[in-house]
């Protein structure tokens, strides 16, 4: 409730000022209105100049750029249509990552996208790269920086840059291209440096040993007895027992029906259960005949061992979809973007290190995505832009060049339907 009265107060003072600049027709040079949106510019951007001092630099890297965006475009319309056939196929349930919510890349209003601070900067971090990267190619090509400035909706929501458009139109071919495609460049490059850096940053850590209970076998001693999950078992029938090694050494001379006495440490209480143990599931791929008492244990060491894996195109894979993770074996990775309970069972170098791999993780994450995204060739995508300067050319040169229009329109609206048709289908094929 708190939160919803303070959300309540800044939205009201937010529409108060922005009635009162926009009656009184205050600093007009500066502030602008899109709807309710306020856009707050200045000239001064000078500052972009300096970089035509590195022209070959920019010209090399935006060339290189645009081959990337041009691969990703071509893989991201290939997998809208298989997600579509996927779609039809699975006839997933409109919950979920299914849900509309959910398809905006929006702190606190996505379901998996936290409102954290590492979150926050890594949107802000986003944004104003891709804009700059626009910004620095467009004066690299000899187009005219007019402005630049900051979106507030309440909170800042995003940064533009404003290209003369008039130099902009005169442009034709790659210098075009390179400038349309900087922004995707540069959130690209960002997101996998910081991505490159958090799998370099996590191997620092390193994994207890201790035999911490990550699980509970529902309806086995374990959980018969209320044992906690998070406790760490510290003896086994007075036994003290230092590893998972030495759990089993215990109980490999016990038998179900045997009853054990299991001492465990959490929040610094050390608690006593008595368990009367069962035999091993029988879907159990290890044919055990001694006692089990159905827990399982936190593998902190596999998990160190899976993120240093990411590199692979699996694991990058395996990447993407940690904010989404629903699985035992996927949830552990979600300490990577997440305050979990997990950091406890590591050493870490410094501290603040957690608050360190949780803002990689959401730069890398969110750069990637937002590079990927506007790579789709849909106006007024960047993808898009480029993907209609490229049809331009290569119509024009077959003095075809009066097409243009209808190709990339026809493109446009087919992408239109297939990102319209992920949100609904859920729902239609649930009517």
């Amino acid at each position: 409730m708190d939160w919803i009265f303070i959300l309540i107060v800044l939205v009201a003072l937010y529409a108060l000022a922005a009635y009162y600049i926009y009656t009184r027709k205050l600093w007009t040079d500066h502030i602008i209105f899109y709807g309710p949106i306020i856009a707050i510019k200045t000239s001064r951007v000078k500052f972009f100049d300096k970089f035509t001092k590195l022209r070959t630099f920019f010209k090399i890297y935006g060339t290189i750029g645009v081959v990337a965006v041009v691969i990703v475009s071509v893989f991201m319309t290939v997998m809208l249509f298989v997600s579509i056939r996927y779609t039809l196929m699975v006839r997933p349930e409109p919950t979920g990552i299914y849900e509309p919510q959910n398809i905006l890349l929006l702190p606190g209003i996505n379901d998996y996208v936290p409102s954290t601070f590492a979150v926050w900067f890594a949107f802000f971090l986003t944004i104003v790269i891709h804009e700059f990267g626009h910004a620095i190619l467009c004066r690299v090509e000899d187009i005219k920086v007019k402005g630049m400035g900051v979106l507030l909706a309440v909170i800042p929501i995003g940064f533009f840059v404003e290209p003369d458009e008039e130099e902009l139109e005169q442009k034709k071919g790659m210098p075009k291209v390179r400038m349309f495609g900087a922004g995707i460049t540069n959130n690209l490059v960002v997101g996998f440096s910081c991505f490159v850096l958090l799998i370099l940053l996590f191997g620092l850590v390193v994994p207890v040993s201790q035999p911490v209970i990550h699980g509970i076998y529902k309806g086995y001693p374990a959980d018969n007895a209320s044992v906690p999950q998070g406790s760490v078992v510290t003896a086994i029938n007075g036994q003290p027992v230092a590893s998972r090694a030495d759990i089993s050494a215990i109980l490999n001379t016990t038998r179900p029906g045997d009853t054990i006495t299991m001492t465990t440490l959490k929040d610094g209480i050390a608690s006593d259960y008595r368990l009367t143990l069962a035999a091993w599931p029988k879907d159990s791929s290890n044919n055990q005949t001694s006692g089990f008492m159905g827990v399982e244990y936190y593998d902190s060491m596999a998990v160190k061992t899976v993120v240093g894996t990411m590199l692979s195109p699996l694991g990058f894979f395996e990447f993407l979809i940690v904010p989404f993770a629903s699985g035992d074996s996927a949830q552990y990775l979600r300490i990577l973007a997440f305050d979990t309970p997990d950091t406890s069972y590591y050493q870490v170098p410094v501290a603040g290190f957690w608050d360190a791999i949780h803002i990689l993780f959401w730069c890398a994450w969110i750069n990637i995505n937002v590079g990927i995204f506007n790579a789709i060739p849909l106006i007024p995508l960047d993808g898009g832009y480029i993907f209609k300067e490229g049809v331009d050319r290569l119509l024009d040169r077959r003095g075809l060049a009066r097409y243009s229009g209808y190709v990339v329109g026809a493109v446009s609206y087919v992408m239109i339907v297939v990102l319209i048709s992920l949100i609904l289908l859920p729902y239609l094929l649930h009517m």
